[in-house]
């Protein structure tokens, strides 16, 4: 019995761990093209593959096609966020090549910590 308790507790500690660690803040500031960044600000195309370190993360492959929505600035410029079909995540900014610039102007604005929240259902912890 204690040795199923002790199991427990340290799933419960990487577990724990693990979601600190996946809501990390990676910048505290964002450019985008409207105050809310709903607004697109870019199409481009990735120039590599990429798989992300977790699921705040888009993966992709050369060639596919993505909608930039924002792109984290001053303590981190090199990662934006963007989507392609129906994932969204983080990517690194030399992955991409810009196709074509849909806003004017960038704003920037502060980062949110729900930013920085993994949304993919299939990835969330589960405990039996």
């Amino acid at each position: 019995m204690s040795r199923i308790l002790d199991q427990r507790i340290l799933l419960l500690v990487i577990s724990f761990s693990a979601s600190v660690w996946s809501t990390k803040v990676l910048s505290e500031w964002k450019k985008c093209g409207d105050l809310e960044c709903e607004q697109a600000m870019s199409r481009v195309q990735a120039t590599t593959d990429y798989l992300g370190p977790d699921c705040r993360y888009l993966n992709f492959t050369t060639g596919e096609e993505i909608i930039v929505y924002s792109k984290l600035s001053r303590e981190n410029e090199n990662l934006w966020t963007g989507s392609k079909g129906k994932d969204f995540g983080y990517f690194p900014r030399d992955a991409v090549k810009v196709e074509e610039v849909l806003i004017g102007e960038e704003l920037e604005v502060l980062t949110k910590e729900t930013d920085f929240l993994c949304l993919h259902e299939d990835n969330e912890d589960t405990f039996e």
